[in-house]
């Protein structure tokens, strides 16, 4: 099994345990991974990785050790990256995910106020007219791909209600996002230099969009409130740019990759679709299962910031410590039968697609809903959505993402 750049065997048990690095992108886009993090699950929950492309890094992969790193801001800090990686160059915008209390806190709330419940319920009618137009312009009985004419128009859609920003440009947000989670830090496929390049056109763009909300009253849209709230207005440009890549990659990536993660999961466990089909109450939790299955964003670093014992192993002051979300939402010892897809779990919320703590998706409410509004809305137009072909993947640790997804809808 050779990468353009790499060899990566199917079979982690070929490997020395010490030589396992989970890291890899390729064994993402091949779907390899799954074995990889079982055997450190089983065998090395807290391994220590010491070469490769990212290392020296922890890699922890139960639920309950990476519960523990994530509850923990003050011994591990996710200062000045979440990114597995070191940066080639200097160029790492600070943003809200990326800073301890009590900057964080302050950034962080300047704009939870656009996600918070009485938004949420306030959006749904329009999120609803939009999935509607968006389902009824696909064409049935004929192949298509999933991601670009729904996950993508969907949460494009979304992304520029919540930034209040010109509808017409609106595929600049998912080129922005996709730019952002490119680099090589993550295992993306653009330079470093070409990155930082276009997403300072991105700067650009939005500090003219500053600019007139800061003359104009505060209204409910992320820049508005940043470029009024008083913990935020007055912050350096390149800040603004790290908030804003933030923002638009969390209301991006989780969401996106969830809508096709779900058709791809109900097309392989047809069980499971009848069981939906049957049970429309099931939606919900079918949601939350999906974001469990689907894991969106693979991992999150951080720093320890004091000597700490985890797993029996003693992670020193300093080194980087990645919790793999994607591999403790498989943990055996956490989750009944985890790497099942099963709709009506007893609790379909135990999962750790969210994180914990302090870092904890700001926008999982709106995740949920546009999903749980989606699959409304499908069981009353297609009988199913049949997948033709093989999904392609993005080469990424990080972003547990689809390029391609080619179905077929069949109508009720």
């Amino acid at each position: 099994m050779v990468d353009n750049e790499q060899q990566v065997p199917a079979d982690p048990y070929s490997l020395q345990l010490a030589d396992i690095d989970p890291a890899i992108p390729e064994l993402f886009r091949k779907q390899y991974h799954w074995e990889y993090f079982k055997r450190l699950r089983e065998e090395d929950p807290v391994h220590f990785v010491e070469g490769g492309e990212f290392g020296p890094y922890w890699s922890v992969t139960r639920f309950d050790d990476i519960v523990f790193v994530d509850t923990h801001h003050d011994l591990f800090s996710s200062y000045p990256s979440i990114g597995i990686g070191v940066p080639e160059t200097d160029f790492e915008p600070p943003m809200f995910i990326a800073m301890d209390p009590p900057r964080h806190d302050e950034q962080r709330k300047a704009v939870q106020p656009v996600v918070a419940p009485q938004r949420l319920a306030e959006m749904e009618s329009l999120i609803r007219s939009r999935v509607v137009e968006i389902l009824d312009s696909l064409p049935v009985g004929e192949p298509f791909n999933w991601v670009e004419r729904v996950s993508i128009e969907l949460t494009t859609r979304m992304l520029a209600t919540l930034f209040d920003f010109p509808f017409e440009d609106r595929a600049r947000l998912t080129y922005w996002s996709d730019v952002s989670t490119s680099g090589p830090n993550v295992g993306g496929m653009i330079s470093e230099q070409e990155r930082e390049a276009i997403l300072m056109e991105c700067l650009e763009y939005f500090s003219r969009l500053w600019k007139e909300r800061a003359e104009a009253p505060p209204k409910f849209d992320f820049i508005s409130m940043l470029a009024h709230d008083p913990a935020t207005r007055d912050m350096e440009p390149i800040e603004f740019l790290g908030n804003l890549i933030l923002l638009i990659v969390g209301g991006n990536d989780t969401t996106r990759n969830s809508i096709t993660g779900s058709v791809l999961a109900l097309h392989e466990n047809p069980a499971q679709f009848a069981k939906l089909r049957a049970d429309t109450s099931l939606i919900t939790s079918m949601v939350s299962e999906v974001i469990r299955w689907q894991t969106p964003l693979g991992h999150m670093r951080r720093k320890a910031t004091q000597d700490v014992e985890l797993g029996g192993k003693l992670i020193k002051k300093g080194d980087r410590v990645v919790m793999w979300y994607i591999s403790g939402n498989r943990d055996e010892k956490a989750i009944d039968n985890p790497d099942d897809f099963i709709i009506d779990r007893a609790n379909p919320r135990h999962h750790i697609s969210f994180g914990f703590g302090i870092h904890r998706c700001m926008g999982n409410r709106l995740a949920e809903m546009q999903l749980r509004i989606l699959w409304e809305e499908i069981l009353q137009r297609f009988a199913r959505i049949e997948v033709v072909g093989e999904p392609e993947r993005v080469h990424s640790n990080f972003v547990m993402g689809y390029t391609s997804l080619p179905v077929v809808l069949h109508p009720v």
